[in-house]
């Protein structure tokens, strides 16, 4: 039987910090295609728990762009985040889904998104707390 999902920003936040928590670590464990999922679902989750504190209605969906044109709406200047969304997108994919060939996410590809992405995260951060 499904569950509903929560429409509580906080819960959604919640989730997000331990994805974000676990990229890191699944880093260090020599596994950058489970990483890049991780780190997929947490930008995923940020965005998600951004929009519910703006009153957005909850959509299943993963692709980052497409979850970052609503939040444009509420805030511009998270438009300059476009490329790395679309390119973590494609993370989740990879690790979802066979492919007849080899993904190449490698090491590199998770950490220069991640770093590319944290002014994103803190961004989300700062607008959750001030609702």
């Amino acid at each position: 039987m499904p569950h509903d999902e929560s429409l509580y920003p906080a819960d959604w936040l919640l989730i997000a910090e331990k994805d974000w928590n676990r990229v890191e670590r699944i880093l260090n464990q020599d596994d950058p295609e489970m990483a890049g999922f991780y780190l997929q679902q947490a930008v995923e989750k940020f965005l998600k728990a951004f929009l519910l504190s703006r009153g957005w209605r909850l959509r299943r969906i993963h692709h980052l762009d497409t979850l970052l044109d609503d939040a444009v709406i509420y805030d511009a200047s998270l438009a300059d985040f476009r490329e790395v969304c679309q390119k973590i997108t494609a993370f989740y994919v990879v690790e979802r889904y066979p492919f007849v060939v080899e993904s190449g996410i490698t090491e590199e590809d998770v950490r220069t998104s991640l770093d590319q992405v944290r002014g994103l995260i803190e961004k989300l951060r700062t607008k959750i707390a001030e609702r």
